[in-house]
């Protein structure tokens, strides 16, 4: 899975923020609050999200709404795996990774584990 580009991520992130289906009329009127963009382009990177898999649509009246199809945090842990997946030395990919977080990120990433360690309800691979 590749990066998202500039525009998909506003998009995503706005998809993602609200936590409901939008119409790419409604990213358009968020995003021109910020910076000019056109309703075309909007519908065309939707499209392209859609192409990729990382949003559903339905038709609304004569709108698509659109909404994510995984979480942000499904997406950000897919990139890491995948960026992960490209080191010829894992452990150490992981020691450099683990040198270059803050100290709340390494907290949360010690919290993570022993909750996977621990099988702690709604962490992931603990009981659902």
């Amino acid at each position: 899975m590749r990066r998202l580009g500039d525009l998909e991520a506003e998009i995503m992130d706005r998809l993602w923020g609200w936590g409901r289906p939008a119409t790419v009329r409604e990213v358009v009127d968020d995003l021109n609050r910020h910076r000019p963009v056109a309703y075309t382009t909007v519908l065309t990177v939707a499209d392209i999200l859609h192409t990729k898999g990382l949003v559903s649509r339905e038709k609304s009246g004569r709108a698509w709404v659109y909404a994510p199809t995984r979480s942000r945090e499904s997406y950000t842990a897919e990139l890491m795996r995948e960026a992960l997946g490209a080191s010829t030395d894992t452990p150490a990919a992981l020691a450099r990774f683990v040198e270059q977080i803050s100290p709340d990120e390494l907290a949360a990433l010690r919290r993570a584990l022993a909750g996977l360690e621990g099988g702690e309800p709604g962490v992931p691979g603990g009981p659902a």
